[in-house]
């Protein structure tokens, strides 16, 4: 089977296999076309169903581990297994882990997917970032609990950030009330758009993470529609999932 999305590969750090996914190659049909992996959207839960056990087959992933991604800054430790048709239910925006074979997984629809991974191969982390959680700066603390619950540096984790809303799509008309002074940094005021893929560098740069060790896949979910799932686009549609794991023996 051929890949249906982007692999990633953190240098220096083969063990850790970081996918991207993307809406090609499923079951589902007319707003969810075609490889939905959300059951929480309205889809046909078999389409779903063999959406999910699809993806898990040709990536070789073991234990599925999904989260109800509530827009909050709570990181879990160690998710339990998410079977391929049952919803999530464990309510919070990222989780991580230091077993093997354990992949975590991030469903999006624009949101920003964030992928954490330490040099030695041993931690990860995956994080649920949609301009809220911009606003409550996940990524810091996220970066910031993934390493004290590890004892670990954040100089000595990699970062990267799949596709998502880019910044010429990212439209705030009500920036004062949604944003506010703080973040106009950010914000084009002639456009009124929020550049989120450069607001993230920051946010993890100001976590610790070295600018050389984050990464960005520069590609706009909205204006990308025949390969990603956009809810400022479509409203209603599909999910797509980014997923990292550590591969056991590597």
């Amino acid at each position: 089977m051929a890949l249906t999305g982007i692999e990633f590969a953190f240098p220096g750090v083969p063990n850790v296999r970081c996918f991207f996914q993307n809406r090609l190659g499923g079951e589902s049909n007319g707003a969810f076309m075609s490889s939905n992996i959300s059951l929480d959207v309205g889809d046909n839960p078999k389409h779903v169903v063999y959406n999910r056990i699809r993806l898990q087959k040709e990536l070789g992933i073991q234990s599925w581990c999904e989260l109800k991604q509530v827009h909050d800054d709570t990181l879990i430790f160690d998710p339990p297994e998410t079977p391929a048709g049952t919803p999530a239910t464990l309510e919070a925006d990222g989780s991580a882990t230091d077993k093997a074979n354990k992949a975590l997984v991030i469903k999006t629809a624009d949101c920003q997917p964030i992928l954490l991974a330490h040099k030695s191969g041993k931690y990860i982390a995956g994080l649920h970032v949609g301009w809220r959680g911009n606003r409550i700066a996940f990524p810091v603390s996220g970066v910031s609990n993934f390493c004290e619950k590890y004892g670990i540096e954040p100089a000595n984790v990699f970062a990267v950030r799949g596709p998502s809303l880019g910044p010429a799509e990212a439209q705030f008309l009500n920036f004062d009330k949604e944003w506010g002074v703080e973040w106009v940094q950010w914000f084009n005021k002639e456009k009124k758009t929020m550049n989120l893929w450069q607001l993230t560098r920051h946010q993890l740069h100001l976590a610790g993470i070295p600018q050389e060790q984050i990464f960005g896949l520069d590609l706009c979910t909205k204006t990308l529609e025949d390969e990603f799932y956009s809810y400022r686009r479509d409203k209603l549609t599909g999910r797509q999932a980014a997923i990292i794991w550590i591969e056991q023996g590597l």
